[in-house]
């Protein structure tokens, strides 16, 4: 089976379910707060990374041969599932800005846990080694990413962010 399949729904979730939520939230997540030192790698890493392991996706067969297909099925759709509630979440953030609801108040990075395990069920689908190194640089150069973004909302939002930080984890 291809896995331009598994592809396709977390296109549409990133791109068509939040542009019919709310067309706001979709320039919201293009949005890329200011870079600092190391980040700057860690962007390009990060874009580059995403690129490739969407073109590697594309290029895979899903492996229906062993019992990792159905660990892979149940962590690929706990992936979409979750990516779909915290984009639901996204859409509809406090009148400050401040994503407080949802999965947002067990982490404060919900949309970078459900790409993480998203891609974890499709390595497991497809038994790719070279998809699973993509995701380990692809996760190390988001948590920079993450760390920039924090500094941005702590610069917007000020103490009601830092005690939003204090309040919920930044992953799980």
């Amino acid at each position: 089976m291809n896995t331009l399949l598994i592809v396709i729904p977390i296109l549409f979730i990133r791109y068509g379910l939040l542009s019919i939520l709310n067309r706001e939230s979709l320039k919201r997540a293009g949005f890329f707060a200011p870079l600092k030192g190391r980040e700057k790698v860690a962007f390009w890493v990060y874009q580059i990374t995403t690129i490739f392991i969407v073109l590697k996706l594309l290029f895979l067969r899903i492996r229906t041969d062993s019992d990792w297909f159905y660990i892979g099925l149940i962590t690929y759709s706990l992936g979409l599932i979750l990516y779909i509630v915290s984009i639901v979440n996204y859409a509809m953030p406090k009148m400050n800005g401040i994503n407080v609801n949802g999965l947002y108040r067990i982490s404060r990075n919900p949309m970078y846990i459900a790409y993480f395990i998203y891609f974890v069920g499709c390595t497991l689908l497809t038994h790719s080694w070279i998809l699973l190194a993509l995701l380990l640089v692809f996760q190390v150069s988001a948590h920079w990413i993450i760390l920039s973004e924090e500094r941005w909302c702590i610069m917007k939002f000020g103490d009601e962010y830092i005690k939003y930080m204090n309040k919920v984890r930044r992953y799980i």
